[in-house]
């Protein structure tokens, strides 16, 4: 096929530096929203926290004097001749901006809720920092020493021992030219063993149960611990499956016994490591993005502004251009500077702006929220919700449903009821007998509240549990409750029996 070349005219919609930067803003949640601004500040040095409280927000009338310095501007050193330097309009960028911001958004009814309160942090010891503390007070060799590290570097974060001794004993002689023996590494795995919280490098479930056991100090109740360390040395895949009639046969136990040798076992924990500090980024404080308030029946929704610091344009950077706007505009230097502050600031006013359509933004899409599911935020009462999907609240808003998608991903709100996360309160439609519509999360709710009021010594089945919601007039199928038990981390019958 021979090439060729024809012109083509085309309709194309494109993105905005401005709205990739919103859509952007959007998905942060508020508590890694002071760090993307801390960012932000690093790169752009004409933006700035703001001293006295004040913000200065990006005017609106953005198109003007910031398109010009945003895309048409742009200098080039070889090709930019005197005209260009000289059409320089700096009218928008030296003029003051002593305009507060209204993306903050604050609520002097709550005085509560101080924007300048500082978020406390934890400071405490990690999971393997606890762990090397306890090997450094043993008298073991250079060498032991460096074995034992290298075990409890292989710990997973809930305290168990996962990797291979053989497969330890391989890195020690590749990474480390440390020459050991299985045999030696198991005894120094032993020995980890023994440290605080028990449990701590077992191999399994099992291991782990069994270590606490071992170490735990009998209150008068001897025969019983060593009743349960039988039924986990002996019956531990029975003890997990619930076949206790036959650890009860087996080891001639009577009603009451098993029951309080299982109690023994229930109270361990089965990831010792779990309770230390974790490693993790996302082991984190809880900060909501929105608090909602019933004042006398009426509700308001406020953000939450905490982790958006007041920002404006670097009043140093103004005053540069000012300078030059008195000076004789000649020095070919002086104005490749002077296209390079106004960059800078174009992007700070372009940033700010964002931050203040962002909170805009998350307060339109909450308050659609608050709206539709009225009757929760009122009562509390997750049977009053209503069902809600993502184009309900895009029509609500008369935004995109990505838009509504991206607010409700990572956001939370905190009402008197507890702290929620947005995508709590969407949920499909379910019909009920008399052909009413219901929320998803209705069922779900009266579902868990029947598990509960169950006899755990028969609880009810799948199929029992569809007729009892049957016959509160909702039409659902068997397979429909067993995934929604499954969604509500529900067992099955035969492992929500008790004794």
């Amino acid at each position: 096929m021979a090439l060729h070349q024809s012109l083509q005219q085309k309709l194309l919609q494109k993105l905005s530096p401005q709205q990739i930067q919103l859509m952007k803003l959007l998905q942060v949640p508020t508590a890694n929203l002071e760090e993307r601004i801390k960012e932000e500040l690093e790169e752009n040095p004409a933006l700035e926290m703001s001293e006295e409280g004040a913000v200065s927000s990006a005017s609106d009338e953005l198109g003007d004097g910031l398109d010009a310095g945003a895309e048409g501007d742009d200098f080039d050193g070889d090709e930019g001749g005197e005209d260009d330097y000289g059409s320089l309009d700096l009218s928008d960028y030296v003029q003051d901006e002593d305009e507060v911001g209204d993306y903050r958004l604050r609520d002097d009814n709550h005085p509560e809720l101080d924007d300048g309160r500082v978020i406390p942090h934890r400071v405490e010891s990690s999971f393997h920092e606890l762990l090397s503390e306890q090997l450094g007070m043993l008298n073991l060799s250079e060498e032991s020493h460096r074995i034992a590290e290298q075990i409890v570097g292989s710990l997973d974060d809930d305290g168990y021992l996962r990797r291979e001794t053989e497969s330890i004993v391989d890195d020690l002689a590749f990474r480390q030219n440390i020459h050991t023996t299985v045999a030696d590494t198991e005894a120094l795995i032993q020995v980890i063993q023994q440290f605080d919280p028990a449990g701590i490098a077992a191999r399994d479930l099992r291991e782990c149960l069994l270590l606490q056991l071992y170490r735990r100090v009998p209150s008068g109740d001897e025969y019983l611990q060593q009743v349960a360390i039988r039924i986990l040395e002996k019956y531990f895949e029975e003890f997990t499956r619930k076949h206790y009639e036959k650890i009860q046969r087996s080891l001639n136990l009577s009603d009451e016994g098993l029951r309080d040798a299982i109690a023994i076992i229930l109270r361990l924990n089965p990831k010792p490591g779990g309770q230390l500090g974790a490693d993790g980024p996302s082991d984190t404080y809880l900060i909501p993005d929105f608090f909602i308030h019933n004042n006398a029946g009426k509700l308001d929704v406020t953000l939450n502004a905490r982790n958006a610091p007041d920002l404006r344009v670097s009043e140093g950077y103004r005053e540069m251009l000012r300078d030059y706007e008195k000076g004789s505009k000649s020095d070919r230097r002086q104005k490749e500077a002077v296209m390079f502050i106004k960059q800078k600031i174009d992007a700070a006013k372009w940033f700010i702006d964002a931050i203040r359509q962002r909170q805009q933004t998350l307060l339109h899409t909450m308050g659609a929220i608050l709206q539709h599911q009225q009757e929760f935020f009122l009562t509390g009462d997750e049977t009053t919700m209503r069902p809600m999907i993502l184009k309900d609240i895009a029509a609500s808003t008369g935004l995109d449903i990505s838009t509504v998608s991206r607010v409700a991903n990572s956001k939370f709100v905190q009402t008197e009821f507890g702290t929620y996360r947005l995508k709590f309160f969407f949920s499909e439609s379910l019909s009920t007998e008399s052909g009413e519509e219901v929320s998803t999360r209705e069922v779900k709710k009266i579902l868990s509240d029947l598990v509960e009021s169950e006899s755990k010594k028969k609880p009810l089945s799948d199929e029992r549990l569809t007729e009892l919601l049957q016959e509160k007039g909702y039409n659902i199928a068997r397979r429909t409750v067993a995934k929604y038990r499954e969604q509500l981390n529900i067992p099955v019958a035969r492992l929500r029996k008790s004794l």
